[in-house]
């Protein structure tokens, strides 16, 4: 059966305040990240034009307007001076990936110098370090782990063509991803690996069912990941378990909405969603971290009110929360402290 959200039992466990921190149309600006000393937000244009803006001053500093043909994706990378972008093209004969670092002291754009370049748009960030898919000379996807400030990096693990590694999430003490062998083949197997920030081995999740596994998140050794068939036709949803160690067994956590877990300091948090018998959907939050017995319930939202997938900025999370059946309709971003 899976585990039910337990209510908290001690201070360390305290269910944070939910902050209102940005109300916009839908059409408006909507909120990329929240850092301590910036604020990212992108627009509802076509391009989605990214702007970051000086939480001091209120003054802007970057507004990034990807080159024609793309379109910029989640997530930016930020910290107390840098900030990196990417823009994709998908359409066309010669489909793209571009990022760029900017200054926040100066508003300077530059190309990361060294950087491998970026073969899947999926990048995994927490706070400075960030994690991505690249191609090498041997046409082997690589996942790499780097350092915005510094832009030091490692290639962690690789796999041949066809396959590649894709899904990265970065928590304070790992990097968790996903291998895909043989895409497009009867025999195509999806499985995750972990591996620490502090450098080490690159290891296997046991899967409760052989390469069905989606993507997941690590923190202090354990794992909470999610395992869905690319053949299901509801790829939307998934089941979702947790290892407490590498070689504990695994517990049912329910299901939930594929690819929202994500960590927050010392939590790993995820989506879920619920349908009345009158099909009136609902959405939550779920927080588990090693040492707890049970999930919590962090966040059930209102009926007829859909979630963003989070992200973490200095430990603290944000959602935006999507009012689509009011008039008119809008979004409102949310924040906790974790």
């Amino acid at each position: 059966m899976p585990a039910t959200p337990a209510k908290p039992t001690d201070s360390g466990t305290a269910l944070p305040a939910w902050a209102k921190v940005l109300k916009q149309p839908v059409d408006g600006q909507h909120l990329v990240t929240r850092q301590r000393k910036y604020v990212v937000t992108r627009g509802s244009d076509e391009a989605g034009t990214t702007t970051i803006t000086d939480r001091a001053s209120n003054k802007v500093v970057v507004r990034h307007v990807p080159a024609s043909g793309f379109v910029a994706q989640s997530p930016v990378v930020i910290d107390d001076r840098w900030a990196l972008v990417q823009d994709i093209r998908a359409e066309g004969s010669d489909p793209q990936i571009k990022i760029v670092r900017y200054d926040l002291t100066t508003g300077r754009a530059t190309v990361p110098a060294g950087l491998p370049p970026v073969s899947e748009p999926e990048i995994g960030a927490y706070d400075a370090t960030f994690a991505y898919s690249s191609t090498d000379a041997k046409n082997r996807s690589c996942l790499i782990i780097a350092d915005l400030a510094t832009l030091t990096h490692r290639s962690v693990a690789c796999v041949a063509a066809p396959g590649f590694v894709a899904d990265p999430v970065v928590s304070a003490d790992a990097v968790t991803f996903s291998e895909i062998t043989a895409p497009e083949a009867p025999n195509r197997c999806k499985r995750i690996l972990t591996v620490p920030l502090s450098g080490g081995t690159v290891k296997p999740v046991p899967a409760a069912t052989k390469c069905l596994q989606w993507s997941g998140a690590t923190l202090s050794g354990a794992t909470v990941w999610s395992e869905v068939a690319a053949s299901d036709p509801d790829q939307y949803h998934s089941k979702a378990y947790v290892r407490d160690s590498g070689d504990s067994p695994a517990r049912p956590l329910g299901t939930i909405v594929t690819d929202t877990i994500i960590a927050c300091g010392t939590w790993i948090l995820w989506e879920a969603r619920t349908v009345s018998s009158a099909g009136e959907e609902t959405y939550q939050i779920n927080r588990w971290r090693p040492g707890l017995a049970d999930p919590q319930r962090l966040y059930a939202g209102q009926p007829g009110v859909a979630l963003t997938p989070m992200t973490c900025q200095d430990n603290t999370v944000y959602v935006e929360a999507a009012y689509l059946a009011t008039t008119p309709a809008y979004t409102e971003t949310i924040a906790a402290t974790v």
